[in-house]
């Protein structure tokens, strides 16, 4: 912990206390670059302050402003206070310098070794020594105890090491096995294909990235001359491997670390590139997020990655006719797949684009062909139901629920627009009723069920499935406007003007008109 509330200077030097308030507005506001320009003016000033140091260190990492944080994890090391993860970036620190420094090396171990990261310091240390002496290397992944997590990265990198060292047949044969208890091993896989082109075994490096997904296509075009199998690989190889594991909004932070560090030794892994932008983003740092994505080449194989990573940052950022435009131009490059046209479509829904929605989810159902999901018709009904067309989107609509009769959300839809544009009434309640005893606790599924009920003039069922759904979901408009009906048709005219007045909080235009008329004379008579 740190001992002091505020900084050292927060009397004495009002111009570094000035650059520190403005940094800490700026931090607050995920303008980490700006907050990382005012910490470092403020430990200019205060050099040994570590309250600036440590604010200075999260914010230059998030920023990728290495000599900042190197110099205030300095600040930090030297008062005791420094946090667990900065060995992380010593380490990498270490790893670059040529020939790494032994002592510096040992001393970030230790380090590691003392914090909750421990688990990596066998791996690590093997890899520091792998290139002179395999054996010890070897040896050294015995040491990891009975920590599952620690052991599952030590028997990968004796993988790694083996291959690096030619043994190939052992390393192959070990990672085979490993394989297959993990699947899912992406960065293994394309690390061991690396160090095999390395040692002139391309044959193998295929067989190891075969496949057909879009990314192992790619990868498979890029390994070049591969890799070597030194101290700088494993360091970027391990702390990519452990926050790409992570995942994790509450470890945004220490998946920072990992990967800038990554990136600090090899500044060639966009793998590593896109976990800081998704770490970056849940710690709302959005213009270093997107800063990150646009620093992966369009021929890197994780370029199309980047680019839907990418949308979604803009989309987040209210920049939604940017998000549009990006997500159109990878709808219509030359490998655009369904996913893409999908998303292109859902962009033009939320602009209300609809015709051109729906134009371009036929597009994805076309290239879908026999494989074409239920919620492609789903997503084409619903836009030309919005666009003003429900007599071309019903037939959509039946198809989705034909597709996927056990699906809540299409017999939903389909339920509550045949009761919106005067099907029939039985029919929907018959779909809703599904609906609901699949999905009992959706609170839009019940408001659905009860408006049938409402339509068909069963007020004694409607009303308490609507009076449950507004408790639950009391800032829904359309619930709100359904309960002041139901209250209406049954007499209580306070309370439905009350519902009606909810509602109109949240409504506009039509929306907005139709309930003043209601709040003003009620229910037209029928």
């Amino acid at each position: 912990m740190l001992a002091p509330a505020t900084p050292a200077f927060a009397e004495s030097d009002p111009a570094s206390l000035a650059a520190y308030v403005r940094a800490r507005a700026a931090d607050a506001d995920g303008k980490v670059d700006r907050a990382a320009t005012g910490y470092a003016e403020a430990l200019a000033k205060t050099p040994d302050d570590p309250v600036i140091a440590v604010r200075a260190y999260r914010a230059a990492l998030a920023a990728g402003d290495a000599p900042l944080a190197n110099r205030a994890r300095v600040v930090l090391e030297r008062a005791g206070v420094a946090p667990a993860d900065s060995a992380v970036l010593a380490l990498a620190e270490a790893a670059v310098a040529k020939p790494a420094p032994s002592a510096e090396v040992d001393k970030a171990l230790a380090r590691l070794g003392a914090g909750p990261l421990s688990f990596l310091v066998p791996p690590l240390r093997a890899w520091s020594v792998g290139q002179t002496d395999p054996k010890r290397a070897l040896g050294l992944l015995e040491l990891t105890g009975k920590n599952p997590i620690g052991l599952h990265y030590a028997t990968e990198t004796r993988a790694l090491l083996m291959i690096g060292d030619g043994r190939i047949d052992d390393g192959v044969a070990l990672l085979r096995v490993l394989l297959g208890v993990d699947r899912g091993g992406l960065e293994l896989r394309m690390a061991a294909a690396r160090l095999l082109v390395g040692q002139g075994r391309g044959d193998l490096a295929a067989s190891l990235l075969a496949g057909d997904e879009p990314l192992i296509r790619r990868q498979r075009a890029t390994l070049g001359k591969g890799a070597k199998p030194d101290f700088g690989f494993g360091v970027s190889y391990i702390l990519t491997r452990l926050a790409a594991d992570l995942g994790d909004d509450e470890t945004a932070p220490l998946s920072i670390v990992l990967t800038r560090s990554a990136l600090r030794v090899d500044p060639g892994n966009d793998r590593a590139r896109l976990l800081l932008a998704a770490a970056l983003t849940s710690e709302e740092a959005l213009p270093s997020a997107l800063a990150v994505l646009d620093e992966i080449k369009p021929a890197s194989p994780y370029a199309p990655a980047a680019r839907v990573e990418r949308v979604e940052l803009l989309e987040k950022a209210g920049r939604d006719d940017d998000a549009l435009k990006e997500s159109a131009a990878i709808a219509r490059s030359s490998d655009a797949g369904v996913a893409d046209l999908q998303r292109y479509g859902d962009r033009l829904v939320a602009a209300a684009r609809f015709d051109e929605a729906a134009a371009v989810y036929r597009q994805a159902i076309d290239q879908a062909g026999p494989a074409v999901d239920w919620v492609l018709y789903l997503q084409l009904g619903g836009a030309l139901d919005q666009a003003g067309k429900w007599d071309e989107a019903l037939p959509l609509l039946e198809k989705a629920v034909a597709l996927a009769p056990d699906q809540p959300i299409a017999l939903n839809y389909l339920g509550y627009g045949q009761l919106d544009h005067g099907g029939d009434v039985a029919t929907a309640r018959r779909l809703l009723e599904k609906a609901s005893s699949l999905k009992p606790d959706n609170l839009s599924i019940l408001d659905s069920l009860a408006w049938a009920y409402f339509k068909a003039g069963d007020d004694a069922k409607a009303l308490p499935l609507l009076e449950r759904a507004a408790a639950g979901e009391p800032a829904n408009e359309t619930i709100s406007e359904h309960l002041g009906d139901a209250y209406w048709r049954t007499g209580r005219r306070y309370e439905a003007r009350y519902a009606w007045r909810a509602a109109a909080i949240t409504a506009e235009g039509a929306d907005a008109a139709r309930l003043a008329t209601k709040i003003a004379d009620g229910l037209a008579r029928n």
